[in-house]
């Protein structure tokens, strides 16, 4: 990073694969309101993780009917919707974030945020750690993050648990993971 050049973090949201993922793989139905991220918490935890200021962008498939009070409550969140269309066979939100993964490893500075966990994004992602020079971090939960992505910690890529580390929610998901001992509690199953 040149050193006139200010620190900042880039968060890209793959808001589908969030959203699909909470709602097939934890819920096993559409989430309620109340069981959906705070993205302002996502956000803010962006800002603080490195302590810097924070660009957020918001990847979504404007092909259907797009919910606009969502997008405008991105936009007064400091989010910048990213609403794209394509052919129906093309992944637009994973083309995209492709290729701004690629633009900002390209670009040189920058330190980025991911929020999916699709491992479509390995390969972009693995180019971003390779120039040793900026953090990158994914963030979704821990246990349902793609292996090619979780193999990539051993690269210097951090992962944050949009629950547990984020806090980006205001319920408790029914989730089954592995517990590290040194983060057990036991009053969690007195309770």
């Amino acid at each position: 990073m040149s050193p006139s050049a200010p620190a900042e973090t880039f968060l890209l949201v793959d808001g589908e694969n969030i959203d699909a993922t909470l709602g097939g793989s934890l819920l096993g139905r559409r989430p309620a309101p109340e069981e959906r991220p705070r993205w302002d918490r996502v956000r803010d935890y962006g800002r603080a993780v490195w302590d810097q200021p924070l660009r957020g962008l918001f990847f979504l498939n404007g092909s259907g009917q797009l919910p606009m009070s969502f997008v405008q409550a991105l936009d007064a969140l400091d989010f910048r919707p990213v609403l794209l269309s394509g052919p129906s066979d093309v992944k637009v939100v994973d083309v995209a974030i492709q290729r701004t993964l690629a633009a900002l490893a390209e670009r040189g500075r920058g330190d980025v945020l991911l929020a999916s966990h699709d491992g479509d994004f390995a390969p972009q992602i693995a180019e971003l750690l390779r120039d040793g020079d900026r953090r990158v971090g994914v963030m979704g939960f821990r246990e349902l993050i793609s292996s090619s992505l979780q193999e990539l910690t051993t690269e210097g890529l951090e992962l944050f648990d949009l629950e547990d580390d984020v806090g980006a929610f205001t319920v408790t998901l029914p989730r089954l993971r592995v517990i590290p001992i040194e983060a057990f509690d036991p009053w969690s199953l007195l309770a």
